[in-house]
């Protein structure tokens, strides 16, 4: 009786075990692919502020699929490094949004992209 009852619950263990790491891989894939499309968002807002002069509305919709993105990031992690990235990147965000406001068509990206390429640091896998 012993046997059947500590095959269960090896095999219980193990169950757990690879349920936990595939909620780990899971999460630090889903955040290797919302850095992804953050990286494309600042892709899209440096050429937006490169072609301000064409169509100045692309900058504010970059700058909002940015904060979508991080919002996303934001609900799945407990990560203090990415959190820390996550915030930076927001605090990037917010100064390219208040120089386009001012008035400055090609406003210094450079605090959004070094933001940005910590998050991609911080969420490969």
């Amino acid at each position: 009786m012993r046997r059947p009852f500590a095959l269960a619950a090896a095999t219980a263990a193990l169950t757990l075990t690879a349920l936990t790491g595939c909620g780990a891989l899971d999460k630090a894939l889903d955040c290797a692919r919302t850095a992804e499309a953050i990286a494309s968002s600042v892709d899209r807002l440096s050429q937006a502020v490169s072609t301000a002069g064409n169509d100045p509305t692309q900058i504010e919709e970059s700058l909002t699929a940015i904060d979508k993105e991080l919002a996303n990031l934001k609900d799945s992690t407990d990560n203090a490094d990415l959190s820390k990235a996550v915030d930076d990147l927001s605090k990037g965000v917010e100064t390219v949004r208040t120089s386009v406001k001012n008035g400055d068509t090609t406003p210094d990206i450079k605090p959004v992209t070094d933001a940005a390429t910590e998050i991609g640091k911080v969420c490969t896998p």
